[in-house]
């Protein structure tokens, strides 16, 4: 009889996934979802967004245009208004993960 590796012994199986994407939250996922789309991202999945990653400069390369785009989505979406002459602006939209956190903090819808 041959020997068989029993199913406990077997390796798990790669993950074809980028190692962030599990660490994205349901909030983040969607807001990923919405820059994409409000930007035209068209080599942009949302799921390979880094949350923690930069949005703008070496991070996904947004510009202010893209930030004012993006903010006018995120007023459609969520009901409250990003302003471009919040000193916060710069930490608000540092990442996914720290924009997630500001809409969920301040979202009405």
């Amino acid at each position: 009889m041959p020997w068989r590796r029993s199913p406990q012994s077997l390796p798990a199986p790669l993950s074809l996934e980028a190692p962030w994407m599990s660490s994205q939250t349901a909030a983040e996922r969607e807001l990923a979802e919405l820059l994409v789309e409000s930007l035209n991202l068209e080599d942009v999945q949302p799921a390979d967004i880094d949350p923690e990653a930069p949005l703008f400069n070496t991070g996904l390369g947004l510009d202010s245009i893209d930030a004012l785009e993006l903010a006018l989505a995120i007023s459609k979406r969520y009901g409250f208004q990003l302003r471009s002459d919040n000193d916060e602006n710069r930490r608000i939209f540092a990442s996914l993960r720290a924009l997630s956190a500001h809409v969920e903090a301040n979202k009405t819808t």
